[in-house]
């Protein structure tokens, strides 16, 4: 499996001279097999901009997996070249909850914006999914549906047979409870997307100290992140879903603090490729 990281943001696209290093592009990771063209992609960010550069403009052919619907997981759409192309052929899903494409129409159309979902160039499907297990593009995916506040919202965990990820992308499991550390408890749907996942990607917008005063904002502290990874046995932990005024040096020191963390801690970058 190669992962390739489009958009590492969370809330808002972040632009400046703060924020180079790691990239102001919101949520978007694309996956594909071997040297193969991405097929699946997760989320749907102003990161997804991004991909077409990936596909040398190519247009694409496969499936976009939407986490939720906030402005910073489909923003991208209607910028995506290579989905916006007349040999496109994209199948777009969203969590279910009612018909998908007046979903999308609520944020996508006049007067917020010039154009349909349905006006997209190219062939584009646009359905739903619930909770379980099913084969998309090649992969094995497990939905799980995790707390995150303002919409049904998944979680992802996407097998190769040789290797797997898990993508939490916003997550608020203070929602439910306090937990040990009272970041929030390590729920079930959590730990089974992470379970021994050879690479947790991971909502980590806040620190221990900002995490009081935002426990209600739908998000997860970074120390939540290490600790879902370690009681899940997750081999690697990606930091996902960046502040957007985290900068780069502040997400260094964040880093650089969780040296001797129970699992090896990365934080994303856009532009970052993996090969699992």
């Amino acid at each position: 499996m190669r992962v390739v990281f489009c958009g590492v943001r969370g809330s808002t696209p972040a632009p400046g001279p703060d924020f180079v290093r790691y990239g102001g592009n919101t949520s978007c990771v694309a996956l594909a097999h071997d040297d193969q063209d991405p097929t699946l992609v997760l989320d749907a960010g102003t990161g997804l901009q991004q991909l077409t550069r990936h596909l040398g403009g190519r247009p694409f052919r496969g499936t976009i997996l939407i986490g939720h619907l906030h402005w910073d997981h489909t923003h991208g759409l209607p910028f995506f070249r290579s989905g916006d192309h007349p040999d496109s052929d994209v199948t777009l899903l969203i969590p279910a909850q009612g018909d998908p494409e007046a979903a999308l129409e609520r944020a996508m159309s006049p007067p917020h914006f010039p154009i349909k979902p349905s006006e997209l160039r190219g062939h584009w499907t646009f359905g739903d999914i619930e909770e379980g297990d099913r084969p998309i593009e090649g992969f094995r995916v497990t939905t799980r549906e995790i707390p995150h506040k303002g919409g049904r919202t998944f979680g992802y965990r996407v097998s190769d047979g040789a290797s797997t990820l898990a993508y939490l992308s916003d997550h608020a499991p203070a929602a439910l409870a306090k937990g040990p550390e009272g970041f929030g408890e390590y729920h079930a749907a959590a730990v089974e997307l992470a379970r021994d996942a050879d690479v947790l990607i991971h909502d980590a917008q806040y620190t221990a100290a900002e995490f009081p005063a935002k426990s209600t904002w739908g998000h997860s502290a970074v120390d939540y992140a290490v600790g879902l990874a370690a009681a899940a046995g997750a081999r690697w932990l990606i930091l996902f879903h960046h502040d957007p005024a985290r900068t780069d040096e502040q997400l260094d020191e964040i880093v650089q603090s969780l040296a001797d963390a129970p699992v090896p801690v990365t934080a994303a970058s856009e532009g970052m490729t993996l090969s699992l």
